[in-house]
């Protein structure tokens, strides 16, 4: 479903303790669409309906709601350090949509 690298699961280890919200998930989900593919969101969560789902990775635990168990299903959550900061970043080989004639900068 979806999978996190153990430097990102070390990181948001470090943000649950700093923000003292061990108590909470990651939770996962789809934001939107553009031409250049799916967009996704994340926050941290401690509230969590019927319709959410639950799963663990890397000694993390990851909220989806269902309705947005396709879009992304087969992604990887991964934070990586690049020339123009640090963050997190999802990857879905499933999802990858091509640029399209929108002009929205994609690389």
């Amino acid at each position: 479903m979806v999978d996190i690298t153990e430097k990102a699961a070390s990181e948001i280890k470090s943000l649950l303790e700093s923000e003292n919200k061990t108590d909470h998930a990651l939770r996962v989900f789809v934001a939107g669409m553009s031409c250049c593919g799916v967009q996704y969101g994340m926050s941290l969560d401690n509230e969590f309906g019927e319709d959410d789902i639950t799963v663990d990775s890397q000694g993390i635990k990851i909220v989806l709601n269902k309705n947005d168990e396709e879009g992304l299903s087969g992604a990887t959550i991964d934070f990586v350090d690049g020339p123009n900061g640090n963050g997190f970043i999802i990857d879905n080989p499933k999802t990858s949509g091509g640029c399209g004639p929108c002009g929205g900068g994609c690389q």
